[in-house]
């Protein structure tokens, strides 16, 4: 009987073991050394396709970038509701992936998917009506804003002892020990309640725009 083979080692095996890696215990976990025994191959091998931990890693923050829908950008939704869209399935991939926002907050770089993304957003706005120049400024406090909320939990940054908060020192904080047992509810409210305040105020500029 003929042995099994290995399957071949190719780049998207390598992203997604990576990926994987950095899901479970953080960039620092990632290295060729490891990399390879998690594949079963020789660590030369990994040269082939990758020379560097670096390139690696922004493959990995690629794929995530490549899991963002950019569909309502293409079939008619209105600028509005097109950027709102657009930050929630933002938001979910990084959500799912929290240990590569890092490298993703530097930028999209020569980044494939992170480029396409970065360019729907632009080209968007411009075919919305919006100066080039404030284009790339909505591109750009949006990635602010969405990588932002995805680096931490403020629910999760209580504990939930309710001693950790003597009133004597903090007189208003005296429920923030039950912040954590709804963190997911807390922060999907909160990034909502942000996302809502920034679109609005991008209307009202909007409206100026389109009143001169």
């Amino acid at each position: 009987m003929a042995r099994p083979r290995k399957p071949l080692l190719s780049t998207d095996r390598i992203v997604g073991a990576a990926r994987t890696l950095v899901d479970a215990e953080g960039l620092a976990a990632v290295s060729t050394r490891r990399l390879a025994a998690e594949l079963s191959v020789s660590g030369p091998s990994l040269y082939n396709h990758f020379r560097t931990k670096d390139q690696i890693l922004e493959a990995v923050a690629d794929s995530v970038s490549a899991q963002v829908d950019l569909s309502m950008f293409e079939d008619g939704r209105d600028w509005r509701t097109a950027l709102h869209d657009w930050a929630v399935s933002y938001r979910a991939a990084l959500r799912d992936h929290p240990n590569i926002v890092p490298v993703l907050a530097r930028g999209p770089g020569r980044r494939p998917a992170g480029l396409r993304l970065a360019d729907a957003v632009f080209g968007a706005m411009v075919e919305a009506g919006w100066p080039p120049a404030q284009a790339t400024s909505i591109g750009a406090l949006m990635r602010y804003f969405v990588t932002g909320s995805a680096l931490g939990s403020f629910a999760g940054g209580f504990v939930d002892d309710e001693t950790a908060y003597d009133p004597a020192d903090y007189p208003h904080l005296g429920q923030a020990h039950l912040l954590a047992e709804q963190q997911e509810k807390i922060d999907e409210r909160a990034f909502e309640t942000g996302l809502r305040a920034l679109l609005d105020g991008l209307a009202l500029q909007y409206e100026g725009l389109r009143g001169e």
